[in-house]
């Protein structure tokens, strides 16, 4: 049998369902072999960037492998993105590239690249394989590695040659069943609790990692009677009506939770959930995160201990076994669930009449199930997002404000639509990331994923404006563009659209409609909004820029 089918029969093995990514020259061989396995689905994507995405999220939101495939060199190269993002969210995804044949390697053939050394700094594993018979050796070993410790992205890269090659049927390896999890070290968790038990106040800090263990994270709140303040990336996971739900910290964060976190003393502690301490969870590293708390940081990567801040005591471990075994413990020294007042005072979930973006978003809000998935794009919108949107269920925001992909939530949209078919997703995006990757909204109206695409049209690149406009007092007329009829591109492609101008037309709109449709949906948001977006103490760190 060809080499390549005996990739394709292992990928079926492990459950996977949907290939990301786009036919070309140096792949032909693994798409020829999909005429005969209608139990994996190739999407067909715009753009292999997309692509990238796309797989991302449907590890993220399946929990499993995410494939993705290119050509050589061009196709490549645009895939990296995609590496580099699953790389940054711990989302194992397995991508996948064609290669010049062996023979011509160096010889300056069609779209020849050496794609293995250019996606190592951004895979746990890349490699180029030069002899049919290694081809499901080295697939299975980077699938292994992907599902395995830290998840993470890998890479392949198949000449086609090799898939083509002809190999002995042999006995397919075995799908990985998961990571193994990582469980705590009993002395350090009880020295945790006992340690959090002396104080009285503190503070429960949690990122992107507590994805799956909101309700435990919860419950050491409330055994503790501590505020929670999440990461941007981290919204959506906390309900905004918990009494203990303080608000955002970093990038867009809230004023009250600065104020919470510059208070210090001896006897506060700091309980660090799922989060690597990045640039925009902590106000670029703000100093006062840490400063007199007794801070303990819990996460199943060692790397994130003491990067940055000095931890008291580092917990290795996965969240929802150190979360379980420190309810015992907190239990155990007697500590019971405490009623405590709303520590959240800047959350409003009602917006006016004025044609605002925050007021947009609000009403957005109302008017689509609260089991919506919003995936958000960057822009200046998505300071508003992560600043006034509430959280009404677990879950409901995907946030790229880590690696900052522009048009990253438009695919991760896709992605998500096709891991979970029956929630409901809303992107929200802007011009600047809609002309980037926007084309794949034909990619969902060909699969018939109803989604909501919210593409906010102000013609110019909103945050650049607004940065420079803080930063130097100026903005550049190039940063602007001669406005486009988004709406009226929706009509060329054969996809339902609407141009809101007013807050009465998008009050009226009957979003209900276009999410319930055979396919996906654009509301063009035809705004300018010249309010400086709510960054949090970005904003006063770009006021001061060179004073």
């Amino acid at each position: 049998m060809k080499a390549v089918r005996g990739v394709l029969d292992y990928l079926k093995s492990g459950g996977v369902e949907y290939i990301f990514g786009i036919p070309a020259g140096s792949v032909n061989a693994f798409f020829n072999e999909l005429y005969d396995m209608p139990e994996l689905i190739p999407v067909v994507t715009k753009h292999e960037g997309a692509a990238g995405y796309m797989a991302c999220a449907y590890a993220k939101y399946k929990q499993e492998l995410g494939v993705c495939i290119s050509c050589s060199g061009p196709g490549a190269t645009n895939m990296v993105t995609g590496a580099a993002n699953a790389m940054r969210e711990h989302l194992p995804v397995l991508f996948l590239t064609g290669a010049v044949p062996v023979r011509t390697m160096g010889l300056n053939a069609s779209q020849e690249l050496d794609a293995h050394p250019v996606f190592e700094p951004v895979t746990k594993y890349s490699v180029t394989v030069t002899r049919a018979e290694d081809l499901l050796t080295e697939v299975a070993k980077a699938t292994d590695i992907a599902l395995s410790g830290v998840p993470g992205p890998v890479h392949v890269a198949m000449p086609i040659d090799v898939q083509l090659g002809d190999i002995e049927e042999m006995k397919l390896p075995e799908f990985p069943a998961g990571r193994m999890p990582v469980v705590p070290q009993a002395e350090t968790i009880a020295q945790v609790a006992k340690e959090l038990s002396m104080r009285e106040k503190g503070i429960v800090f949690a990122g992107q990692g507590i994805r799956h263990v909101s309700e435990q994270v919860i419950q050491v709140a409330e055994l503790l009677g501590w505020p929670i303040v999440t990461s941007p990336q981290a919204k959506g996971f906390i309900r905004s009506d918990h009494p203990l739900a303080a608000g955002v910290f970093g990038f867009a964060g809230h004023e009250n939770v600065s104020s919470l976190i510059h208070r210090s003393g001896e006897e506060e502690g700091l309980l660090v959930l799922g989060s690597s301490l990045g640039e925009t969870a902590t106000n670029n590293w703000n100093p006062n995160l840490t400063e007199g708390r007794f801070t303990i940081q819990m996460d199943f990567d060692e790397t994130v201990f003491n990067r940055k801040y000095n931890v008291n005591i580092p917990v290795l471990g996965d969240l929802d076994l150190s979360l379980l075994f420190l309810i015992n413990e907190l239990k155990a020294l007697g500590l019971e669930r405490k009623e405590t007042a709303c520590v959240n005072n800047e959350f409003n979930l009602y917006g006016t009449d004025e044609y605002t973006t925050r007021n947009v978003m609000l009403a957005l809000q109302e008017k689509v199930p609260s089991t919506t998935r919003y995936t958000i794009d960057i822009g200046e919108f998505m300071a508003y997002v992560i600043h006034d949107m509430g959280v009404k269920e677990p879950a409901t925001f995907d946030i790229n404000v880590h690696f900052g992909a522009m048009g990253s939530g438009i695919g991760s949209a896709i992605g998500s639509a096709l891991a979970e078919p029956d929630r409901p997703v809303v992107n929200i995006t802007g011009d600047g990331c809609f002309f980037m990757h926007g084309m794949e909204v034909l990619t969902a109206k060909e699969y018939k994923l109803p989604i909501l695409f919210v593409v906010m049209n102000n013609a110019r690149l909103g945050m650049v404006y607004h940065g420079h406009t803080l930063q130097y007092k100026r903005s550049h007329k190039a940063f602007e563009q001669i406005p486009v009829d988004i709406s009226a591109m929706a009509k060329a492609m054969g996809v339902p659209g609407i141009r809101i101008r007013t807050m009465e037309e998008l009050v009226n709109a009957d979003l209900q409609k276009l999410m319930t449709g055979n396919g996906p949906s654009i509301v063009e948001i035809d705004l300018v909004d010249n309010a400086v977006p709510p960054m949090g103490d970005r904003v006063k760190f770009l006021s001061s820029f060179g004073k």
